[in-house]
């Protein structure tokens, strides 16, 4: 029988090396424009109702709805 050791270490570079191939992490590679205000988003039929693109105003209010709507303690008392 042969030495396991030789195959041991081509299993351990094999497995050190799989983790070169990792992708980019960086911001570049997202979609979207950075600098872009929160409060343009989406122009179509499947945003939040009471809000409007564009509009910041209706846009921090619909915020503060889905906030409150998730804050415990508005849902115990």
């Amino acid at each position: 029988m042969k030495h396991p050791l030789p195959l041991i270490c081509v299993a351990i570079a094999i497995m050190g090396l799989s983790a070169c191939g990792e992708r980019s992490q960086s911001l570049s590679n997202k979609t979207g424009q950075r600098g872009e205000k929160p409060w343009a988003g989406a122009k179509n039929t499947y945003v939040a109702k009471g809000w409007t693109a564009g509009n910041e105003e209706s846009w921090r209010a619909q915020i503060r709805t889905r906030g409150q709507n998730q804050n415990e303690y508005v849902k115990t008392n």
